[in-house]
């Protein structure tokens, strides 16, 4: 609270660079209190049919969705995979294990970067996004290369360049900030979340089921690999341009 300041509140920030900031997008007024009334539930029900009735958002809860598939593929199965189906024994494993989740850490950082980058080098909010998604989630399908090898440094490089595709890809937060409306952002992001996290249901079920039915995690890691497919479907098919929604009036109002 004492080193974090709203541009509003800034001792070093003047009109100017507060106009300037707002011209750019950013939202500075968010904390100010306001004077209008609690919003009933018929209202919020109303805004979040127009958040789930747009195509861009819709295309961005896909895309999360897919995105949590490959995280929660590393947290819960990846390890059993590395024993079961790999012959590892535990401690190795979980050494092993850490190798993705590093490469992963690598690229969400470097993600972020990119997209700066290509914010700044082509004034693009959907090159800035886009790019950096697409091409994470294209290269986290390398996984796909452990169904056809058996040599264990080829499987933990394949599923490290997964992972750190998956990193640079997961730049869902930035994109609800372009997206979501002033006035619910707290309810888009919420969304965001609980879609991210129907994926953390899903996603560990239904390779248990398909390991189990099969017998192999093959299919397993088809499943995952066809969840990044989704993912950069989606970005490209249904998202369209990435601009701030605009709420509607609702009827009667």
């Amino acid at each position: 609270m004492k080193v974090i300041h709203d541009p509003n509140n800034h001792p070093g920030v003047n009109k100017k660079e507060l106009e300037y900031i707002a011209a750019g997008g950013a939202l500075i007024n968010m904390d100010q209190k306001s004077s209008a009334q609690k919003v009933p539930f018929s209202e919020k029900w109303g805004q979040i049919k127009q958040l789930i009735g747009s195509r861009m958002m819709v295309g961005i809860y896909i895309g999360q969705y897919c995105i949590n598939a490959l995280t929660y593929f590393f947290i819960t199965w990846f390890p059993v995979y590395l024993v079961q189906a790999r012959g590892m024994s535990i401690l190795k494993a979980g050494f092993v294990a850490s190798v993705p989740a590093v490469c992963g850490f690598i690229g969400g950082v470097l993600g972020g970067i990119i997209s700066d980058w290509l914010m700044r080098r082509t004034g693009s909010l959907n090159v800035a996004r886009k790019t950096p998604i697409v091409l994470g989630m294209l290269l986290s399908m390398v996984m796909l290369g452990c169904n056809y090898v058996n040599v264990e440094w080829m499987i933990i490089g394949f599923m490290a360049l997964a992972f750190f595709g998956k990193g640079i890809g997961a730049l869902g937060w930035a994109v609800m900030a372009d997206t979501a409306p002033r006035e619910i952002s707290g309810l888009s992001g919420g969304l965001f979340n609980m879609f991210g996290n129907i994926s953390g249901i899903v996603t560990p079920i239904a390779i248990g089921y398909i390991v189990g039915t099969t017998g192999s995690f093959n299919g397993a890691l088809i499943y995952v690999g066809i969840h990044a497919l989704v993912a950069v479907l989606s970005y490209l098919v249904l998202v369209g341009d990435i601009k701030r929604i605009e709420l509607k009036p609702l009827k009667g109002q």
